[in-house]
């Protein structure tokens, strides 16, 4: 193929030009799938969050209204029955054993269970007040992990407490997926997390992002 000369450009800017072409091909190539990545990265926390808030959700209606579930009908919240009754008074190992059992049934532990449950499930759900729910969340499962107690090998009674894991269990996963949700921001995709850091009394309070 012949290589026509410009009048005024020799006939290395025709090479050049074409060099040119394809830097910028490239360079688009580049932002494209960079633009690509991000957006499954962003989607993919979205739904990890919503996927995470439905749990929370459900756990607060299946114990509120007892819906045959983990709790039992007829012995949902709203029925008289205990929240934190029968996890707490069958904590069976580990250094919070009689406190957890003397927490047991109280009206102040149920409320701030369920008032938990509820309120990290709404804002997971939603993608708003992310760091709140975390740490909220984070100082939930931590009480949960020591209720279960995985380090022990047997309970109190002797028999084998079945643990897995003497650390890593799913109260310490959905803490770290807590954290990560908030870290990420993960509320600004199929959620309402950048109208919620535009309102002025959330930019005066960044804790509440």
């Amino acid at each position: 193929m012949a290589v026509h000369e410009h009048p005024h450009r020799g006939p290395g800017f025709h090479l050049r030009s074409l060099r040119g072409h394809r830097t910028a091909s490239t360079s688009g190539t580049a932002v494209s799938a960079s633009t690509d990545t991000h957006t499954l990265r962003a989607r993919s926390f979205a739904s990890l969050r919503l996927l995470t808030g439905f749990a929370f959700l459900w756990a607060f209606l299946d114990k509120t209204f007892g819906l045959g579930y983990a709790t039992p009908s007829g012995k949902g919240w709203m029925d008289g029955g205990s929240p934190t009754k029968g996890f707490l008074s069958g904590v069976a190992a580990g250094p919070m054993e009689s406190t957890f059992h003397d927490w047991a049934g109280a009206a102040w532990a149920d409320w701030l269970f369920m008032l938990g449950l509820l309120g990290i499930g709404l804002a997971l759900v939603s993608g708003v007040a992310l760091r709140l729910a975390a740490v909220a969340g984070t100082a939930m499962m931590a009480l949960m992990w020591v209720a279960e107690w995985p380090p022990a090998k047997h309970l109190s009674d002797g028999s084998a407490s079945m643990s897995t894991n003497p650390f890593v269990e799913y109260h310490v996963i959905y803490a770290v997926v807590l954290i990560a949700l908030a870290a990420a921001a993960a509320g600004d995709t199929w959620g309402l997390g950048r109208f919620w850091a535009r309102l002025p009394f959330v930019r005066d309070h960044r804790s509440l992002l």
